[in-house]
């Protein structure tokens, strides 16, 4: 059965706004300030730059494939069969980890000490259940927490434009060239999210027009929030930002304003929230696509059908994702969904770079320039987190080297 197309181009921008927003925003300044010092926004521009090729290789690729699964049906398409599902496991496997950083982000600012596992849990639970009652619920509450969140990056903005005070600060750290670029890839964590639309092709109102304007509009928007708060963080904590793990709360205490400091507290957890909310309804989606080709268990190809989404992908997923919350810590996530993110956009690329006619819609300078671009960041990776994400790929695919010859002597999988 397929789905149903019921999301407008205003619900596409906003999925794909909460998507990005929450990802990384409330928490990733301290690290890049680190590694790109006073260069923090020269940072963002690459990650910016990637972001964007990245977004038009995926806006070329669900124009012509308006279904669900994002990347894997289209390097399945354009590529073949290997590729498209080292795309998906890619995609599947670094959201997952990006769906528990997400819940711990959410956890360490709305939980007291002790109770942030928990809490996290009962977050990703939460959220499952409203994707089980359809996508416009989905795309409505993303709405919501997305306006929550920039009412709260706003106070950020508002207070430290008006509080900054040069001789307070700590003095910004010594950078080098790679430190830029490492910034750069911690920043792009905070980018990742705009594709989120085009996995939801198949339930997008007039795709082809839709999806490559829904993520123009969510990406630029996103890159004009996030220019602006690493502006005040860089005027406002300077060096000090390297020393905090909630920044942007920093911001406003320094500014002398701590009375405003809980409703940043506050809007980063509905961010993280909106971010987990568009996570697990992406891999959903992907893990749908998957399932219907048979690279995944056929179990979960079945989609509800009274409220027309793949309930069993949806709770499939958030038992998983409690599972890497229960054994996972915050660092770890990010780091091997970094790398799962990055190779997944690889392909994309790849994927859009084959395109020939009709189907082009952008310079093929955009696709060498992403596909550049993700191999550089996901060099900057540490180490650990990189060997993790090779081995889960092979492991990958070799269970589906496996299961293809299982079926091939007509044992089901």
């Amino acid at each position: 059965m397929p789905l149903a197309r019921r999301l407008t181009l205003t619900d596409a921008v906003a999925i794909g706004a909460g998507s990005m927003i929450g990802a990384g925003v409330f928490s990733v300044w301290g690290p890049a300030i680190g590694a790109a010092g006073p260069w923090l926004l020269l940072a963002l521009g690459v990650a910016a730059v990637v972001a964007f090729c990245n977004a038009t290789s995926s806006a070329q690729l669900a124009a012509v494939y308006p279904v669900s699964g994002g990347t894997y049906a289209y390097a399945r398409a354009e590529i073949g069969p290997w590729a498209g599902f080292a795309a998906g496991w890619c995609f599947v496997i670094g959201k997952t980890a990006s769906c528990a950083a997400m819940a711990l982000t959410f956890a360490a600012y709305a939980a007291p000490p002790g109770w942030q596992v928990p809490v996290a849990v009962a977050a990703v639970a939460a959220l499952v259940v409203v994707n089980c009652f359809g996508v416009t619920r989905t795309a409505l509450l993303t709405r919501i927490l997305v306006v929550a969140s920039l009412i709260g990056l706003a106070v950020v903005v508002a207070t430290g434009a008006t509080g900054a005070d040069a001789a307070t600060r700590a003095p910004l750290p010594d950078v080098t060239a790679y430190g830029v670029l490492q910034a750069a890839g911690l920043l792009f964590f905070a980018f990742a999210g705009y594709a989120r639309i085009a996995t939801m092709g198949e339930e997008v109102r007039d795709p082809a027009r839709t999806i490559p304007r829904a993520i123009t509009i969510a990406l630029i928007g996103v890159v004009a929030v996030y220019a602006l708060i690493g502006v005040v963080v860089l005027l406002v904590l300077g060096g000090d930002a390297t020393g905090t793990t909630a920044p942007l709360a920093e911001v406003v205490r320094a500014a002398g304003h701590p009375a405003l400091a809980p409703i940043v507290r506050v809007t980063a957890a509905a961010a993280a929230l909106g971010a987990l909310l568009a996570l697990i309804t992406g891999i959903g989606r992907t893990s749908l696509a998957m399932a219907r080709e048979g690279d995944l268990p056929r179990f979960l190809a079945v989609v509800d059908p009274r409220r027309q989404v793949p309930r069993r992908a949806e709770i499939t997923i958030g038992v998983i994702v409690i599972a890497v919350v229960l054994v996972a810590d915050l660092r770890g996530a990010i780091g091997f969904s970094s790398f799962g993110v990055l190779l997944y956009y690889l392909l994309a690329n790849g994927s859009a770079l084959r395109q020939h006619g009709d189907a082009r819609r952008y310079p093929r300078a955009l696709q060498v320039i992403g596909a550049i671009g993700c191999v550089v960041l996901v060099s900057t990776l540490p180490p650990l987190a990189s060997l993790i994400g090779v081995g889960v790929l092979l492991v990958g695919l070799a269970g589906r080297f496996v299961a293809l010859r299982l079926r091939r002597r007509g044992i089901r999988t």
